[in-house]
């Protein structure tokens, strides 16, 4: 039985005609009906598909049509239902932030790579931090904060200089962007099961905003409480030899 696929694109040139290409190659039916998903652009359109997609049943392949392409596949249009059947799986559990507002609002959002704390306004944010209901840092003063997944290490957590996480680790990274106070702390590593809140001080003088994934973001916050959510999971699939474990290594040598 041949296999189903289903292509989605972003709105690149590009993108848009690897879609029209592949679709007439291959067939294409309706995500709902496909045994695979064949997402066409960068990370940023996987992060959205991923997203858009969690409640399908069918896992996401995507073929780099955009520009880092971390979390995507070398494209090619050769061979596609032979890659597809010997890809290997990933599964992921993305954030759940809850974060509430100055006015009383709560907004919840799930993020595959992190969730983030920004300043605002013109000065530095002041964050108490807590882990499992303890207080482990009473000020962090800071430019903002972010809790990351092992696959999104390589992402803003390692443009903040937080470490590069391998799949398998079960840990959480809590990186600091570029903290003043304390000047040396590096961040810290959390296990994957921990719960960590974030409250915000001084917040009409130093207002902060959160976002998940860089796509839903909420200002004015007060606290936002972070942890991973088990009963979502993200199924992507890799060419053999280059899945998320050995692109999180080869990241750290070059």
């Amino acid at each position: 039985m041949s296999i189903k696929i289903a292509f989605t694109a972003s709105r690149g040139q590009t993108a848009q005609a690897a879609r029209k290409s592949l679709s007439a190659r291959y067939g294409a039916v309706p995500e709902a009906e496909a045994d695979v998903i064949v997402a066409l652009g960068g990370d940023g359109f996987m992060l959205a598909t991923l997203h858009r997609t969690q409640a399908l049943p069918a896992p996401v392949y995507g073929m780099n049509r955009g520009t880092v392409g971390f979390l995507m596949n070398e494209f090619n249009e050769v061979d596609l239902v032979q890659r597809l059947e010997g890809a290997e799986e990933e599964v992921i559990n993305p954030l759940h932030m809850r974060a509430t507002r100055a006015d009383g609002k709560v907004q919840e959002a799930l993020a595959i790579n992190e969730v983030s704390l920004l300043r605002a306004g013109p000065q530095a944010a002041k964050l108490r931090i807590s882990v499992d209901g303890r207080v482990r840092m009473d000020e962090l003063v800071c430019d903002g904060a972010l809790l990351a997944t092992p696959a999104g290490s390589t992402a803003y957590n390692y443009s903040a200089h937080g470490p590069i996480l391998p799949i398998g680790s079960d840990v959480l990274a809590l990186t600091a962007i570029a903290p003043f106070r304390p000047r040396r702390w590096r961040g810290a590593l959390l296990p994957k099961e921990a719960k960590i809140r974030f409250d915000v001080l001084e917040p009409e003088k130093r207002p902060i905003m959160a976002d998940a994934d860089s796509r839903r973001s909420v200002s004015n916050v007060l606290s936002v409480e972070v942890g991973s959510d088990p009963s979502v999971s993200h199924r992507i699939l890799f060419d053999p030899g280059h899945g998320l474990e050995e692109r999180l290594i080869r990241e750290q040598f070059v």
